[in-house]
């Protein structure tokens, strides 16, 4: 038995019924010699007795012992182990997700982080066996998800990505992409790497675009795309203390109050990919756009490196040949006669 796998363990416990089927046996034997004894005269008592086969009687219960080991075995699914090995092989993905205040502007509805978290959790039903890292970028970046296979995990936590989950205002997308490179991804190998970037692309003179380049050195490609209205612009709403709705302003030189507008800074982001291998910049603006159409375009159908090889075991089930046996002693068992062929002369 050694190396068998049973799936339905507790079933075996149904063995100890086999004792008490031998002694309902062994009562139902005196039982019926006793009943015999008392009604029936002793001359016709010797007469009954060699007229019953008591060696079939003996017979069938050993029939239907049996029969019942095979079924009972059966039903606890015995499986003999086989081992198989699962090479995984897939791309490690950081998303990289702008949460600074700017990122509120309606100009995608509902607005232009809602939109992202969206298409990021629409694209996570898509995942091939791509490790997922996410990544949220303001005044600075903060690793929010490590490279991860649980994409269950990864899901809640783009679900909890908001403006404070980065405590600095401003946008650095170049700190973002050194972080990205130097803390979620390894330098082992110049491929296999992406960085999906998802902003407005404003930048607060993090140097992006040299950000980038060395990430290209490193064999990461970005894939960037840029939200937002790249010409007119849009305001950035916020919520006053009472509660009430206004938009984001500031004092110019001559100290007047001006409304913010955010604007795509698409420039930024052109010259950002253009570093990186096989980098590409897909301008959303103010549209919507399909992120797991375009992770099975361009990430699921690229090189994938093998990210682990693992041996498992698997069990086969051999129920079927411990029931077949079992079922036909039973059926054997009912074709056994308790009487004699012989016949009895009056």
């Amino acid at each position: 038995m050694k190396g068998i796998h049973f799936t339905d363990l507790p079933m075996l416990f149904l063995l100890w019924a086999l004792p008490l089927l031998i002694l309902i046996y062994i009562y139902a034997s005196y039982k019926r010699k006793q009943a015999l004894e008392q009604f029936a005269h002793i001359s016709i008592l010797s007469r009954i007795n060699t007229s019953v086969n008591e060696m079939n009687r003996i017979w069938k219960l050993i029939f239907i012992l049996i029969a019942c080991i095979f079924i009972i075995f059966g039903l606890a699914r015995p499986g003999i182990p086989q081992p198989r090995t699962v090479k995984q092989t897939g791309r490690d993905v950081v998303f990289v997700i702008d949460v600074s205040k700017s990122m509120l502007a309606e100009d995608i509805a509902p607005n232009r982080l809602e939109r992202a978290k969206i298409a990021i959790i629409d694209c996570i039903e898509r995942l091939k066996g791509d490790r997922v890292a996410l990544v949220t970028f303001a005044g600075t970046a903060a690793v929010k998800c490590p490279l991860t296979l649980d994409y269950g995990f990864f899901k809640r936590m783009v679900e909890d990505i908001s403006i404070y989950s980065i405590s600095r205002g401003g946008t650095k997308i170049g700190d973002a992409i050194r972080i990205t490179a130097k803390d979620v991804l390894d330098d082992k190998e110049k491929r296999f790497k992406d960085i999906i970037l998802i902003t407005d692309g404003e930048d607060d003179d993090s140097f992006p675009e040299e950000a980038a380049e060395a990430a290209g050195e490193k064999g990461i490609r970005i894939l960037a795309f840029g939200l937002g209205d790249e010409n007119e612009g849009t305001r950035i709403p916020v919520t006053d203390e009472n509660g009430r709705r206004t938009y984001m302003t500031y004092k110019d030189k001559e100290g007047n109050t001006q409304l913010v507008i955010s604007r795509l800074g698409a420039d930024t982001l052109r010259k950002m990919v253009n570093m990186t291998p096989g980098g590409r910049y897909l301008n959303v603006a103010t549209g919507n756009f399909d992120l797991g159409k375009i992770y099975q375009d361009l990430i699921a159908s690229a090189e994938k490196k093998e990210l682990e090889s693992s041996t498992i075991t698997r069990y086969e089930e051999q129920y079927q040949f411990l029931l077949f046996p079992g079922f036909v002693l039973l059926i054997i068992e009912m074709f056994i006669g308790i009487r004699r062929r012989k016949k009895i002369n009056g």
